[in-house]
């Protein structure tokens, strides 16, 4: 045959398999920008936008899960610790020693988080997560000796501590406005960290009131099936891809080789956040753990006084959801100011006014104003921090948070039994200015770390 025959017959031959395939996959990337995430599919059938929305929201909804009992676990302790001092004949500053050993276990959880994550997975992560957080509330359920007591505190604090990390760095990698789901997401750990001492105060008059842990034991079990279920031992990123969204670019230092520890080191926002984080929480904490004893002892409240705790969180619960809309009016950089200057006003009613009904007003709208500001911080990370150490920074931010849940309460009642618990008051007013000053100097927007 002429070769020139030959070439003409195999111009025209039939396109491979390969090369079909290679073409459906092209034509099938797409972009759904009202579905839940950004569509990248490269089968030959691929999925539906609904199909990806759904899983989307499936895995928001096991996310949710993980913090409300995150929320449960921290409204728990406030109403209980009056009767710690009784069972156990301790002062405030050795009660306060859960705050510490909380402290260790949610500093060694979220400290590690990273690692964790990118050497076995999300999902593997999040599941033992849950293993261990089982193990100190088993511990607490005995009402063994007080330090085997506290020691639980370690187990379930460092659960707690990548639960959340892993709840709120997933949310923030999200693409598209996430602002909406973060508010969701913490109204839900305001929800369990509202129901908790409902339920804790009515086990504080019972004898074995360390029962009250079995349904924590009951909640994260819960969560560990959820966890295994919808995200099966994956990894983040296969994660993200389920639901159409295309893994995060690079660092120009992460191809250069520099480990991502490193870089979210070198990040001056990520410690300006982790400093507020760390005063914020410590605030959340103080009030969460201490109002109910305040109460007590300074405005001569009864055995129902436990369920001011509950109105704290409540007004945190309502606050991440009914403030959305003006978060997004005003700024949620700028809003957190307006945010900070009504709570000093309302604790310096808590604390010049000597009226028991009032100042249970005043804490509850503390809650409300103060709530909406950590998911607006976790997902002003997600804003201005580089897409890849997301994760990462968020669990560094976090791992501050948990040093504030620990230290600030446990100043308090180290101070408290040097004087009295009066001086919870001048101690919340303080670390809130201290909040102002921080957040003046947090870059607005991922240009202003450049």
């Amino acid at each position: 045959m002429h070769p020139a025959q030959a070439q003409i017959r195999q111009d025209a031959a039939p396109p491979s398999l390969d090369d079909l395939s290679r073409e459906q996959s092209q034509e099938s990337k797409s972009s759904d920008k009202a579905g839940f995430a950004v569509t990248v599919c490269t089968d030959s059938d691929p999925p539906s936008a609904l199909a990806l929305r759904r899983k989307g929201w499936i895995q928001f909804a096991a996310l949710c899960w993980s913090i409300f009992v995150a929320g449960w676990n921290d409204g728990t302790l406030g109403p209980l610790l009056p009767r710690l001092q009784e069972v156990y004949h301790v002062g405030y500053a050795v009660v306060s020693m859960i705050f510490v050993v909380s402290c260790m276990g949610f500093l060694t959880g979220a400290s590690t988080y990273l690692y964790l994550t990118d050497r076995f997975g999300l999902g593997k992560v999040q599941a033992v997560a849950s293993a261990v957080s089982i193990v100190g509330f088993s511990l607490e359920a005995a009402a063994p000796p007080f330090p085997a007591y506290v020691v639980g505190y370690y187990f379930s604090g460092f659960g707690m501590s990548i639960m959340d990390a892993g709840s709120n760095s997933f949310v923030a990698s999200l693409s598209g406005d996430t602002s909406t789901k973060m508010g969701i997401m913490h109204a839900l750990y305001g929800l369990g960290a509202m129901s908790a001492p409902l339920v804790s105060t009515q086990f504080s008059r019972l004898h074995r009131w360390s029962f009250v842990y079995l349904v924590h034991i009951g909640l994260t079990l819960i969560n560990a099936l959820l966890e295994i279920l919808v995200f099966r031992f994956k990894s983040q990123e296969d994660c993200l891809q389920e639901i159409g969204q295309a893994p995060p670019e690079k660092t120009r230092d992460s191809e250069a080789g520099v480990n991502k520890y490193k870089q979210i080191v070198r990040l001056r926002a990520v410690h300006l956040m982790a400093f507020f984080i760390f005063t914020y929480v410590g605030v959340e904490f103080t009030i969460g753990g201490w109002i109910v004893t305040y109460v007590i002892n300074e405005r001569h409240g009864g055995p129902n006084s436990g369920y001011i705790s509950s109105g704290f969180f409540g007004g945190l619960t309502l606050g991440r959801i009914a403030l959305l809309w003006l978060n997004k009016k005003i700024g949620e950089w700028r809003v957190i100011f307006l945010y900070i200057t009504i709570c000093l006003g309302l604790e310096l009613v808590v604390w010049l006014v000597p009226n028991l009904f009032s100042g249970a007003v005043c804490v509850s709208l503390v809650g409300f104003f103060l709530g909406p500001i950590f998911p607006i911080v976790m997902n002003h990370a997600g804003a201005v921090l580089p897409p890849e150490l997301i994760s990462g920074g968020i669990g560094w931010i976090s791992s501050f948070g948990a040093a504030g849940a620990a230290v600030f309460p446990f100043i308090t009642g180290a101070i408290a039994s040097k004087t009295s618990i009066a001086s919870l008051q001048p101690l919340l007013i303080a670390m809130m200015g201290l909040l102002l000053v921080i957040w003046a100097f947090v870059p607005r927007t991922r240009a202003d770390m450049k």
